[in-house]
């Protein structure tokens, strides 16, 4: 009874340029295969999870070094094809991912909390990116069938997995984690034209936009103290992600729970030239390192798709931007080009 399920209308742009050599392809990061369970970089700081731990941050840096590796150059080879249009790009992004889902990585049913959502972070960045290679008017995939197969499955796999691990949570463990599991679950569903995994993620944005108070608030995101703000800022991206593709496909999200992902927005950006607000609101000066890195703001580029945006926030995102965010799959200003 549906059409398929696309994703925005810049996912479909054509490969940009074609020559030039691409550089020599790196050995695959081994497929990850083992348990889950990583160290936590907030260990030991209590409930608000607010003050990192830099030896427990060391740690779970070198657990995860390689996930975090197939991440960020699986998407930076792929936005490199897509910019040049050099098959070895291509190439070498398809085998790394083709090693990782013929391993089946990133599987296993042994996980902590840091351990699901380093499953759910991965797959949308890599989901995220492949977007691009599926549906371009290039049809650089056509040439890879059986890979393109495997990658997919394993994908489809894995949002199984996040579907089953962050459903009937209570609502006061419904946070930015489960926002961005949805994120990865949306992209999933449109490579895949999984109805249901697309109805799941469209599910959770609705939740998470009935957390959204009159003010712009989540209470669960507050609770994080010196971080609040930090954190609000955190929960936009894949809300806006979701918010994007959902409108793609003739759902419009923007009036939920009286225009929630707007009033979020505005509470963030207000926060951002002055946290006095949140700092009252959460009971702790916040922390602004994270405000200052214009990419924490990637969730503009799909915004502003979505809304008539303020002559204000259309120039932050054209001085922060154009935006490049590994979770979100690389270009993102790319994908979602405004005027």
């Amino acid at each position: 009874a549906f059409a398929a399920l696309q994703p925005p209308p810049g996912y479909l742009a054509p490969v940009r340029q074609h020559g030039g050599q691409a550089p020599s392809c790196p050995v695959t990061p081994a497929p990850y295969t083992g348990a889950l369970q990583f160290t936590s970089k907030y260990e030991g700081s209590g409930s608000a999870r607010a003050t990192l731990n830099r030896q427990a941050e060391q740690n779970f840096r070198a657990q995860t070094a390689p996930i975090t590796r197939l991440e960020k150059e699986a998407g930076r080879m792929i936005t490199g094809y897509m910019r040049t249009g050099q098959q070895g790009r291509l190439d070498c992004a398809i085998d790394w991912l083709d090693q990782w889902a013929s391993a089946d990585a990133l599987a296993s049913e042994q996980f902590n909390h840091t351990g699901k959502s380093m499953r759910k972070w991965a797959l949308g960045s890599l989901a995220g990116a492949w977007l691009r290679l599926k549906f371009s008017a290039s049809q650089p995939l056509a040439a890879y069938p059986q890979q393109s197969a495997r990658i997919e499955a394993w994908f489809v796999r894995l949002a199984e997995h996040t579907v089953r691990e962050w459903s009937d949570l209570p609502l006061k463990k419904i946070n930015n984690h489960s926002y961005w599991a949805a994120w990865s679950v949306m992209a999933v569903a449109v490579i895949a034209d999984r109805r249901d995994l697309f109805d799941w993620s469209v599910g959770q944005f609705r939740i998470a936009a009935g957390q959204v108070d009159d003010q712009g608030y989540l209470a669960n995101e507050i609770r994080r103290s010196q971080r609040a703000l930090a954190y609000h800022n955190y929960a936009l991206p894949p809300l806006a992600m979701i918010a994007a593709f959902a409108e793609a496909n003739g759902v419009d999200l923007r009036g939920e729970n009286q225009g929630a992902l707007q009033r979020l927005a505005e509470r963030v950006l207000q926060g951002a030239r002055d946290p006095a607000a949140f700092a009252q609101r959460s009971g702790a000066k916040q922390d602004m390192s994270e405000l200052r890195k214009d990419y924490k703001y990637a969730w503009l580029a799909p915004y502003c798709s979505l809304y008539a945006c303020s002559e204000q926030t259309r120039e932050l995102n054209r001085t922060m931007g154009p935006f490049n965010s590994f979770r979100l799959g690389g270009e993102v200003s790319q994908v979602f080009e405004s005027p």
